[in-house]
């Protein structure tokens, strides 16, 4: 009988993580660094071992599919490791005699990082590598289901260690099936913290008492108007909502389709294997269960997902996603936020004005902060919806779940954590990536006096206002 008491278990394993980040530290360089970031990506990028990790993933947590998964596992890592792979983590990393100050890079310390079933193997693999690269250590708490996942990668990871005589320690996780009160343990007394995934496990990092980077739940709704190339908005949208069964919070929720274009896009929708339902009841009525979300419908390939539906008969062969028709929006019409599924829900709008409106409401009901997109050649319309809906990011003319995470032809950084800003709760508004494992000690030194008069200053607003 194991009588190890949890909390304890849990307070060990950041102590050994302290002692090794302290030594990893103390004789820390950039090609250290480096070279325990390289030794954790090559972990989970190397291809039997990536393809091990995919079949595992998906066998015990049931969610998404094999060839995606090895493709998101390689492109979000290899992705990283181009955006990472100069940058300055260790030692000078500014100085700037104008202002007389000197930055220089430091680690945090050891970060405790919460990880979602729905990537349990590309996720903990981002965490760790932003990690190690800025002298770090990390425990990882993986959900229930993604412990067998996340304890093979972890052997990864140490079995590249051993090759370079790195402490095993710098990366640990959470034994066992874990439980909320060793998950509020690691929250508690790790340096900062990392979570993606539930909800809950969000509101707990952020009163916990440690500095926290959470991130809010996605629900994205994308805009085709009338002036969008339908057939290549329809061919990304099929390829962004079938993406790993739709386990992304970047995959497509909701599409809101400008009237004068809407069957026209109906139609090249149903070439690319999305079926259209127009009642909506015989979604819903299966797709729910007891106010839960079907799990025999969630995240599936299309032939179950259909089938969990029975909508076999509803739908023609060669089904990829089923897009629904409704026009509610809100707490009392559940196809409006986040269906886990490929299942998107459809809105006719009458005009562009229309479709952000509707986009709006989308997002304050599910999703505020996240992300939406649009499908245009008008050059103005991003600006607008950037300026009227509450989000951090407006993804123009891409599949959306490729371009959001960051994509090797968009500027955003490689991430499976999207900061979703106030609007969803949290403390930053962009990517997570790797400045944020970091910080810095500035050396301050006096210079000239920079003292402005308060002419300078004031003299515009006298001149308008008066003194």
């Amino acid at each position: 009988m194991n009588s190890v008491d949890p909390i304890a278990e849990v307070e060990a394993i950041v102590a050994r993580a302290r002692t090794a980040q302290a030594a990893f530290e103390a004789g820390g360089s950039q090609a250290a660094y480096d070279r325990a970031a390289q030794a954790a990506a090559w972990a989970i990028m190397e291809p039997s071992r990536n393809h091990h990790l995919a079949e595992l993933a998906v066998e015990t947590t049931g969610l998404g599919n094999v060839p995606d998964k090895i493709t998101k596992n390689h492109r979000k890592t290899l992705g990283l490791m181009r955006d990472i792979k100069d940058a300055q983590t260790y030692g000078v990393i500014s100085d700037d005699p104008e202002t007389g100050i000197t930055e220089i890079a430091r680690p945090i310390g050891v970060i405790g990082a919460v990880v979602p079933s729905t990537n349990p193997g590309a996720t903990p693999a981002n965490n760790i590598i932003n990690a190690l690269k800025c002298g770090n250590a990390i425990v990882v708490s993986p959900s229930p289901k993604g412990v067998p996942t996340c304890e093979a990668l972890l052997g990864y990871i140490h079995a590249e260690f051993d090759k370079l005589g790195l402490d095993k320690d710098l990366v640990q996780m959470i034994p066992g099936r874990g439980s909320k009160e060793k998950t509020q343990r690691l929250l508690e007394i790790t340096d900062l913290i990392v979570v993606t995934g539930s909800q809950n496990n969000v509101k707990r990092a952020y009163t916990s008492g440690t500095p926290a980077l959470a991130v809010g739940a996605g629900n994205v709704a994308v805009i085709v108007d009338e002036t969008a190339d339908l057939a290549a908005a329809a061919k990304k949208i099929e390829a962004s909502k079938t993406f790993d069964n739709a386990t992304s919070c970047s995959s497509e929720n909701a599409v809101v389709i400008v009237d004068a274009i809407y069957d026209a896009f109906v139609a090249e929708m149903a070439k690319t294997g999305g079926a259209l339902i127009a009642d909506q009841t015989k979604v819903t009525s299966k797709l729910w269960v007891k106010g839960h979300l079907n799990p025999q419908a969630i995240a599936q390939d299309a032939d179950q997902m259909i089938a969990a539906l029975g909508l076999t008969a509803e739908v023609p062969a060669g089904t990829t996603y089923v897009a629904v028709e409704t026009t509610g929006i809100g707490p009392d019409h559940p196809l409006s936020g986040e269906k886990l599924s490929r299942i998107l829900t459809v809105y006719r709008a009458r005009d562009f004005d229309d479709a952000v409106r509707i986009t709006r409401e989308i997002e304050l009901h599910q999703g505020a902060g996240h992300s939406v997109g649009i499908h245009t050649t008008a050059d103005d319309r991003p600006m607008i919806l950037a300026q009227a809906i509450p989000t951090s990011r407006v993804i123009v003319n891409q599949a959306h779940t490729f371009a959001t995470g960051g994509s090797f032809t968009n500027g955003m950084p490689f991430s499976l954590s999207m900061g979703c800003g106030s609007w969803g709760g949290n403390s930053i508004d962009t990517n997570l990536h790797w400045r944020h494992f970091m910080q810095t000690t500035k050396i301050v030194r006096q210079i000239p006096a920079n003292e402005p008069s308060l002419d300078d200053i004031f003299g515009e607003y006298w001149g308008e206002a008066g003194k």
